[in-house]
């Protein structure tokens, strides 16, 4: 079985989640499967290195010293915000040589300066996507998914995102039932869809700054089945319907459809997430009516279907115990 080494860069102010969890991952797949993966870390100098948490990590060795590995992986942290120009020579030059190229949360940066990520489509942290884009223009910045693949080179969001994209690797490599035991064993779901979305809709949305809107907000989150058009929503703010479109759009961030729409698929997600209900049973309480209009909603915004999200997004229920 061909072994793939994986070499994980270390840099001063690098965040120790963006090592630790894509570490913990490939480590417990060659639990799994012996020998399927060779972890090494590497650094400048080969000297300790500080996380920005305070942490200390110590490199397996030098960058000079680092062979082709199979997968190179680039993690973020505040290092990444001036990093040494020897680092950015170091993956300009060397990069290339790694079948797959990976980034977790800010290290896209590292990437992105050395010239590794021009004309592909990428991610980063949310928070960091129009910095992002700004900087380097050739590049196609998606800021919602939590990970991309375009060709040998992936991207991730922030820190935990790195676990989601790991085990995705790994189900790529070896298989589901491999990625799926490493997901058990770490009390983690394997796996969210790269195009699951970094955060909620009550997050990604702004916050109406009128409270009859804010109350609104909430309510429409607290009861997606309801009558949730213009015009039921504006006689519920005391507005009329075309009144209430524009103060939502321009205090929300979008129009009330769409938020309607992104409130009802995440309580969809949430509850074939969490529950054992029946997929006509979830359409009905989160307001699609009918399954097909829930498998639609899903194809447009996840691009897959809702029993397939179910499949990959629930965690193993453990078996009943007999009587």
């Amino acid at each position: 079985m061909e072994q793939r080494e994986v070499l994980v860069v270390l840099f001063d102010g690098v965040q120790a989640l963006d090592v630790s969890g894509p570490v913990e991952v490939f480590h417990g797949a060659s639990q799994s499967e012996p020998g399927a993966y060779r972890i090494r870390t590497a650094g400048l100098d080969g000297t300790p290195v500080r996380t920005t948490s305070g942490l200390t990590l110590v490199p397996d060795l030098t960058l000079a010293e680092a062979g082709a590995p199979h997968t190179l992986l680039v993690p973020g942290g505040q290092g990444t915000r001036a990093p040494d120009p020897r680092l950015i020579d170091w993956l300009r030059d060397n990069a290339h040589r790694a079948r797959r190229k990976v980034s977790v949360c800010s290290g896209a940066l590292l990437l992105a300066e050395a010239g590794l990520l021009d004309g592909r489509r990428v991610t980063t942290h949310w928070m960091l996507c129009d910095t992002l884009a700004r900087r380097f223009p050739a590049l196609r910045v998606e800021p919602e998914p939590i990970y991309v693949r375009d060709g040998d080179v992936a991207t991730s969001a922030g820190v935990t995102a790195g676990i989601d994209l790991a085990l995705a690797l790994v189900e790529e490599d070896l298989g589901r039932d491999i990625a799926l035991a490493v997901a058990r064993h770490l009390v983690v779901f394997l796996r969210r869809p790269g195009n699951q979305t970094q955060f909620s809709v009550q997050l990604a949305a702004q916050t109406a700054e009128r409270r009859p809107l804010r109350d609104l907000q909430q309510w429409i989150t607290e009861h997606p089945a309801a009558d949730l058009s213009v015009d039921a929503l504006a006689d519920r703010a005391g507005l009329s319907p075309r009144h209430f479109a524009r103060a939502f759009r321009d205090e929300v961030g979008m129009p009330p459809g769409r938020y309607v729409d992104r409130v009802r698929l995440e309580a969809a997600r949430r509850r074939l997430e969490d529950t054992a209900d029946g997929i006509a049973q979830v359409s009905r309480h989160c307001g699609y009516g009918t399954p097909e209009a829930m498998r639609r909603a899903f194809l447009r915004a996840l691009g897959t279907s809702p029993a397939e999200y179910r499949r990959r997004f629930q965690p193993a229920r453990p078996p009943v115990p007999a009587a």
